[in-house]
């Protein structure tokens, strides 16, 4: 997994790339942690482009949880963008798409 970020239209803008499974999760999760904390200090708002995930495991979604845990009690907002299909059906499937805003690209996340 590689993950870059970008501070863009008041928003912390992440854009991590490739699988996060069992292997990569725990980085995921700390450069979820990591952005939360940046979005807190500047903008309130972390967008997650998920255009490059490939595949989210359970324990992805665990690291969100707890991303999402730690957003709430900053006042951050995460908005998943622009998941692909296999994504966005880990999403559906696990209802995460119901804890998260989900938009089809990251433009209209930092509008949303």
């Amino acid at each position: 997994m590689i993950w870059s970020e970008e501070a863009r239209d008041g928003a912390i803008v992440a854009a991590p790339r490739g699988k996060i499974d069992e292997s990569t999760a725990q980085d995921f999760g700390a450069s979820l942690e990591g952005a939360v904390g940046r979005a807190a200090d500047a903008a309130a708002r972390l967008v997650i482009d998920c255009s490059g995930i490939d595949y989210m495991s359970s324990r992805g979604l665990r690291a969100l949880t707890l991303a999402k845990r730690k957003a709430d009690g900053s006042a951050v907002t995460i908005v998943l963008a622009a998941p692909n299909g296999v994504v966005r059906e880990i999403l559906a499937i696990s209802r995460y798409d119901k804890l998260f805003g989900v938009t089809e690209t990251v433009e209209a996340a930092l509008t949303a």
